[in-house]
């Protein structure tokens, strides 16, 4: 007997029989839900030996759950891809057929996150997940005719890249009122490497090499390695708290860093600073020391200019004094 449940403003009629693929379709009026549920029931009580699988759909919660054990599993850092699926799961819009979801469901999904205050960005990552999964539907697990909704919602705007600028003075402030030296250290190296914050932490003793004054990431955000080379001042501080220590050079977390960082501003009476604003400073100062365009993005890891602009951001004042 065929099963009715109101999802998302869609009729689901659901049927299940004993030798058959399980059958699932959505409609705006339950009527006629019921009448493709009958129609269906009538032609396997006639003894239709095989029913169209173009009636066969499953739930995007189905697709989701496999996505997350096929897909998301193989990647570097699965977690927080992890953590976005199992939110859509909690979603009224997971329990709607993959051949029923409209971009005007998306949309509606969308409008309700930017009222709950979700960044752009983030917005765009959680549908990022729902096209891409489509799209492994589509060419890999035999899905040939399946539509992607995903493609025709538009995007929320990105906000300008930020244009925080981080002084001496405040670099001084924030690191004397750290808790502990080891963030005061990982401030520093930050300002000197541009390293990222997940890189930071990720560093091991193997990986530097003092002598040739270089410092080796195995994985990057990008997904690419590097080799990234130190300055004086970033030799001179490894140096400083090398000792005997062996394996990671800081045993901190992601998230303690950002935590500690934002304590310390707060002591400091620093407002609107990120740790990740070190990484935009550290650049900027290394196009104000005279490095080109290929050597910024060689110590940075970007790709294209596009990016590494936007974490680029000069002082009108030195530029003028080369302009002398």
């Amino acid at each position: 007997m065929a099963t009715f449940r109101k999802r998302y403003d869609l009729w689901q009629a659901r049927i299940q029989r004993k030798g058959y693929p399980a059958l699932s379709k959505s409609f705006k009026l339950r009527s006629d839900a019921v009448a493709w549920a009958r129609q269906v029931e009538l032609d396997i009580d006639g003894g239709a030996k095989k029913i169209s699988t173009s009636e066969k759909s499953p739930l995007l919660r189905e697709l989701l759950i496999r996505y997350k054990s096929e897909i998301t599993t193989r990647k570097k850092h699965p977690q927080v891809e992890a953590y976005r699926i199992n939110a859509w799961l909690k979603q009224p819009i997971a329990d709607l057929c993959v051949n029923d979801l409209r971009s005007s469901d998306l949309a509606k999904w969308r409008n309700s996150r930017v009222k709950l205050g979700c960044s752009p960005n983030t917005i765009r990552l959680e549908l990022a997940i729902i096209s891409n999964l489509y799209t492994v539907a589509e060419v890999e697990w035999g899905y040939e005719r399946l539509s992607n909704p995903a493609l025709k919602v538009k995007l929320p705007k990105l906000p300008p890249g930020r244009s925080q600028r981080v002084s001496e003075e405040q670099v001084e402030l924030i690191v004397n009122n750290t808790r502990s030296r080891i963030l005061g250290d990982i401030i520093l190296l930050a300002l000197e490497t541009a390293m990222r914050r997940s890189e930071l932490t990720l560093i091991e003793w193997s990986h530097i090499d003092l002598e040739k004054k270089t410092l080796f990431l195995p994985i990057t955000k990008n997904g690419d390695s590097r080799m990234v080379p130190l300055s004086s001042r970033a030799l001179a501080l490894l140096r400083a708290i090398r000792g005997t220590a062996e394996g990671r050079v800081f045993d901190i977390t992601e998230h303690a860093i950002t935590s500690a960082f934002s304590r310390a501003c707060v002591r400091s009476g620093i407002e609107n600073i990120t740790f990740h604003d070190l990484r935009h400073e550290a650049i900027s100062r290394l196009f104000e020391k005279g490095l080109s365009l290929p050597e910024v993005a060689t110590i940075s890891g970007h790709k294209t200019w596009a990016m590494l602009r936007r974490y680029t951001h000069l002082s009108a004042e030195k530029i003028a004094n080369k302009l002398q």
